[in-house]
Parts: structure tokens; sequence; C-alpha cells
């Protein structure tokens, strides 16, 4: 017998080896992100708005052209987690950028 854990799988009703399951949630996690033309992002990288976008509680407005570095999916295909100078905790959708 093998030295690998078995875990139960609650969606197969089956215990099966800790490795292949986490093999298979990872696969199941990725979620595939486009922009507005269609292009896939990943982390890290370079989107630019296509659109002027007001941003509620900052006061700020970010105008279309600007480029956005180093972007971080979240778990949802439509948002992107993001750094802009001056503002903290920016989440743009998916659709409002093209990636550069």
């Amino acid at each position: 017998m093998s030295g690998d854990e078995y875990v139960y799988d609650e969606a197969s009703g089956e215990w099966v080896p800790a490795s292949q399951l986490a093999a298979a949630g990872s696969a199941d996690d990725a979620v595939e992100v486009r922009d507005s033309v269609g292009n896939i992002l990943a982390d890290g990288d370079q989107v630019t708005l296509i659109k002027d976008l007001t941003v509620k509680g900052a006061g700020q407005t970010l105008k279309r052209g600007t480029l956005i570095k180093s972007i971080r999916l979240t778990g949802d295909p439509q948002e992107i987690d993001c750094k802009y100078e001056g503002i903290k905790g920016l989440v743009l959708r998916a659709e409002f950028v093209r990636k550069r």
C-alpha cells in the first residue's frame, strides 16, 4: 500500500488519494477572464481603460486610456483587482479594459 493519504470526495462519494483530489480541484478553479475584445487576462497583465470610469468613494474619474499595471484575478470572471495610485482596493469590470 502506498503512503498516500486518502480524502473523502463529496462530489463522487468515494475515497480518493489526496494528490488526485488536489490536482482535480486546481483544474476546476481556473477561471477564464476575458477583456472587452476577448483576450484572456492573467495575473500580472497590464490593461488600458476603454471608457472614462467614475470611482465610487474616491471622488476621482479614471480617464479613457489610463494604464493599469499588474492586475490580479479574482474568483469572478467579470472582475479584476488592481492598484492605482491614490485609490485603495480598486476592482474593475473586465468589460471596461483592454489587454495591453
